[in-house]
């Protein structure tokens, strides 16, 4: 028998801070690498350049109580727009800093009236972490929906500055509930509270040893019921409809639209307005091409006055779709074939019956509209013909649906009130 020591089992601790680190580092050096040939990419790099030096000179005059609210792209800033707009309302004296993470929500909103600066984040290095929170010196910071960037996290809480989390929603399959997501769980502990949209979610955290969470709601209801009461008058679209209810499709994508050409040509008595998620000029020449009834763009229509052989309008342009849903009766909201269906609310607050394709299921709001009638998930076109039929006409199931649909985003709003009381609970 051997004299030899058993081999004892090799344990390795793993530095799981240092990995994140490292993991922020390549994602950003890869992010880089692609801005040579990807126009996003190359958007958020030069955004970045010397963005820490440009914070620190933007608010070295600064003075008086900051708000710094965080968003990732342009959908969660629509989640944080009805806090942004009440704390105006209710501490017109305060300093909100606005941040985006992605081109997309930059881009489109870095002339946004409502904040008073607004920045691309800097990369989530600790360097970079205390350089901005340097410069900016929050009183409270506001993450929404899924913002976990742990350094900043971090230092917020070492600096104690309130720091909270809104119109969030959690799944079991997110890392905070596995059992290598230690250090996830661990950042839940940096935010005072959690905003959480649903009773799941606050259970979960409840699970983990997280016991902050308040369920609040989706503030996204609070701004479409404004956006609802902000339509505007589209005198173009009003000349297109020619007093008839029109049929609404918003932020389509191609299997969208092959669907819909389908619809629009067996139904040549209604009228059709469709918004394409992205201005490709390929695929409104094959709409154009595709509907028998006329089709005109709206940026090419402005001086026509007579609409009457016109059965399309292709709306070529941005920031109208939701004031031109106050003038349907019908919609179909696209990206339910990719990763995902686009804003249901904005339609649905005008009471609209909507159709969207199957990919609808990470969506709260469409879950529970689907389930109350209110919305419909589609495959083909055979199964959007089959909804809209007993819809057309001015009947019961028209009614019903339309009223769930208005019920529905009614009773939702109320969050941005929720969340106002908690974090700012002396205000106006």
């Amino acid at each position: 028998m051997s004299n030899r020591p058993l081999r004892q089992p090799l344990f390795i601790i793993v530095d799981m801070g240092l990995l994140y680190n490292i993991g922020v580092s390549i994602y950003e050096a890869g992010i880089k690498l692609a801005a040579h040939s990807n126009n996003k990419a190359r958007l958020w790099c030069e955004g970045r350049k010397d963005i820490l030096d440009h914070i620190a000179e933007r608010m070295a005059s600064v003075k008086g109580r900051v708000v710094w609210l965080h968003a990732a792209s342009l959908g969660e800033f629509e989640q944080g727009r009805p806090v942004i707009e009440r704390i105006r309302e209710l501490m017109p004296e305060a300093v909100i800093v606005l941040t985006f993470f992605s081109p997309s929500g930059y881009e489109v909103r870095k002339n946004y009236p409502g904040a008073d600066h607004i920045f691309y984040l800097p990369s989530d290095k600790p360097s970079n972490v205390r350089r901005f929170l340097d410069a900016v010196h929050p009183d409270v910071a506001i993450f929404v929906k899924y913002e976990f960037w742990l350094n900043y996290l971090g230092e917020l809480r070492r600096r104690n500055v309130p720091t909270y989390l809104i119109s969030a929603i959690f799944r079991p399959s997110q890392i905070h509930f596995q059992p290598w997501g230690g250090i996830w769980r661990r950042a839940l502990d940096s935010y005072n509270a959690i905003f959480v949209q649903d009773d799941r979610s606050c259970e979960l955290l409840r699970g983990v040893g997280y016991d902050r969470s308040i369920v609040a709601g989706d503030t996204r209801f609070d701004r479409v019921a404004a956006i609802a009461r902000a339509a505007r008058r589209i005198e173009l679209i009003e000349r297109f409809a020619m007093g008839e209810p029109l049929f609404v499709a918003g932020s389509t994508w191609g299997k969208d639209e092959e669907l819909l050409i389908e619809l629009i040509n067996r139904h040549p008595d209604i009228r059709f307005l469709i918004a394409p998620h992205e201005m490709d000029e390929a695929r409104m020449k094959h709409l154009e091409a595709s509907v028998d009834g006329g089709v005109v763009r709206y940026t090419r229509s402005a001086n026509m006055s007579d609409f009457s052989g016109v059965q399309l309008m292709i709306l070529d342009t941005i920031g109208m779709l939701s004031s031109a849903y106050s003038y349907a009766r019908w919609a179909y909201i696209g990206g339910g074939f990719g990763v995902g269906i686009h804003n249901t609310l904005e339609a649905a607050t005008f009471g609209l019956p909507i159709a969207f394709g199957p990919n609808y299921h990470k969506f709260r709001e469409a879950c529970d509209m689907v389930e109350l009638g209110a919305a419909h998930s589609v495959t083909s076109a055979k199964e959007l013909e089959a909804w809209f039929e007993p819809l057309k006409s001015d009947g019961e199931p028209l009614q019903k649906a339309s009223s769930s649909a208005r019920s529905y985003t009614k009773e939702h709003c109320g969050a941005t009130d929720t969340i106002m009381g908690v974090i700012f609970p002396t205000a106006g």
